[in-house]
């Protein structure tokens, strides 16, 4: 017989089997106290491996690069002269280096290209990206030192004035930028993982189910199993004697659930690279979302145009303008004072009301 006495209850004791959560410390890579420092770039391929295989990042990081750097630029004739006649690798312009460069800092945090001068003439030739995971940085008491590029065979030096290299949110007194893949790679492999589980779901929908035979003859069962798998498979129709096999569906779940976190972890992945989903794809998005995502975006890559105009000043001694993004401000301040009933707080809904 049941006993009924609440002093003989017991807890479910959770103290070793969930551990309370510890974020993982961050020490930054600083030069040696004394002597040279060498930096080599050994998670670029790894971060190059998300970029690209990740549809979202892919999308992100080229989303931003072509709204910073590829609407066009403005500079004096003797620069306009100079940087039209880029070539890169040889089928490059301009822009095209510069995109590429852009992508390369958001993706591993240091981008790299060899300034190519005709120094007699203080004339710049060329600008030839490199691969960061080609490159070694030295420095020394905080300063970099020079570059060292492995050409297939030995380490080539580059000179500083001679390599153009910017940081992607290099703090502190760190050594190199940080790679905005770093911060969501648990975020990536998570969705990654769910729509590989997705995938098989979706792909056992085929499937008619759970077939129970009739039979305990293990010849005829296997005989109805491929015809029905061969069926399947064909998407044709099969015929079996009456009363000889029942069918029941497979248990399944409905797809909310993992579709909604298949798009939280994308959205989460567009915000850490700092693009508004909005601004790559106007899939479910509303008119007001799709303009303050533009509103917020115009920060975004104006910035990351911004620091190249002054990186190229500093570095190249070149002044250029690259043309930032159609701003929405002025339309926005338009239709908010057309449309004050709606958007604005009205004179007798300022003052207070009180209920006696």
């Amino acid at each position: 017989m049941a006993e009924f006495d609440l002093n003989k209850s017991t807890t479910t004791d959770f103290t070793n089997q969930v551990p309370d959560f510890i974020m993982a410390a961050k020490a930054l890579d600083v030069d040696n106290d004394s002597g040279e420092t060498f930096y080599y770039f050994e998670n670029a391929v790894t971060d190059l491996g998300y970029y690209a295989n990740d549809p979202i990042v892919f999308s992100a990081a080229n989303g931003l690069s072509t709204w910073a750097f590829s609407l066009g630029w403005t500079s004096d004739p003797a620069t306009v002269a100079e940087f039209e006649h880029f070539t890169g690798r040889g089928n490059d312009t301009f822009e095209t280096i510069m995109w590429n460069h852009e992508v390369m800092k958001l993706v591993i945090g240091d981008a790299f290209m060899e300034i190519i001068w005709n120094k007699a003439k203080d004339i710049i030739l060329n600008l030839v990206p490199i691969s960061p995971e080609r490159v070694k940085q030295v420095s020394e008491s905080g300063r970099i030192k020079r570059y060292e590029v492995w050409d297939g065979s030995e380490w080539k030096t580059v000179k500083v004035e001679d390599m153009y290299h910017t940081s992607n949110k290099r703090i502190g007194d760190q050594i190199h930028g940080t790679s905005q893949i770093a911060a969501i790679r648990k975020t990536i492999d998570a969705r990654q993982e769910a729509e590989d589980d997705e995938r098989v779901i979706k792909h056992r929908d085929k499937a008619i189910g759970i077939m129970k035979y009739k039979t305990n003859n293990t010849g005829k069962i296997n005989f109805a199993n491929a015809a029905v798998e061969k069926a399947v498979k064909n998407g044709e129709m099969i015929g079996v004697p009456d009363e000889t096999v029942d069918f029941e569906a497979f248990p399944v779940k409905s797809s909310e659930d993992r579709q909604n976190w298949i798009q939280s972890r994308e959205n989460h992945t567009y915000a850490t690279l700092g693009v508004p989903r909005n601004m790559i794809t106007s899939d479910g998005t509303s008119e007001v979302g799709g303009i303050n995502g533009h509103l917020i975006f115009e920060v975004t890559a104006g910035k990351e145009a911004l620091d190249e105009e002054k990186a190229i000043w500093n570095q190249m001694a070149r002044k250029i303008k690259f043309t930032r993004p159609p701003t929405l401000a002025p339309k926005t301040q338009e239709n908010n004072e057309k449309n004050t009933g709606l958007t604005s707080i009205q004179q007798g809904e300022a003052e207070p009301k009180l209920n006696r």
